[in-house]
């Protein structure tokens, strides 16, 4: 079947000739049309203009192209910092407002050492902190905000 196809299609003299598949056969094709490329592309471009109108770096999409593991560590933290913790923030105060009426010390906040993407940021910040001689042990946990 295979040596019927190639001498019956394949060549310069047989191009452009029509191919009929019977019994079942179907064509499936092996790579994208020009066309299939700019419906991927202009995706693509949807989606980053998309992440990027809710504070979502592209890096974390996964499209191809727009990551390298140090931007996508770097764009996670951004993603964090800009635009989670905000957010939480933001809800955790209207959720402490609306516990305040019965509770009077109601307080709820992120804890923000709980956070992966952070950790590296939080371990750069007690690593200073120890370095600090001159800082006692309250000073160094009230800049670290941990109660002391």
């Amino acid at each position: 079947m295979k040596a019927e196809l190639g001498e019956a299609h394949a060549g310069a003299r047989n191009a452009g000739r029509p191919l009929l598949l019977e019994g079942g056969l179907d064509w499936k094709p092996m790579s994208l049309t020009p066309h299939d490329m700019d419906f991927i592309a202009g995706k693509h471009a949807a989606a980053r203009e998309i992440a990027l109108a809710f504070g979502v770096p592209p890096q974390l999409l996964g499209i191809p192209g727009d990551a390298t593991y140090a931007n996508y560590r770097e764009a996670n933290a951004a993603f964090w910092r800009g635009t989670v913790i905000p957010l939480v923030r933001k809800a955790a105060g209207a959720m402490t407002g609306w516990l305040g009426g019965r509770f009077v010390d109601c307080r709820i906040e992120p804890d923000l050492d709980a956070v992966p993407a952070l950790q590296v940021e939080r371990d750069a910040l007690w690593a200073r902190l120890s370095a600090a001689s001159f800082l006692t042990e309250d000073e160094r946990r009230r800049m670290a905000g941990v109660e002391a």
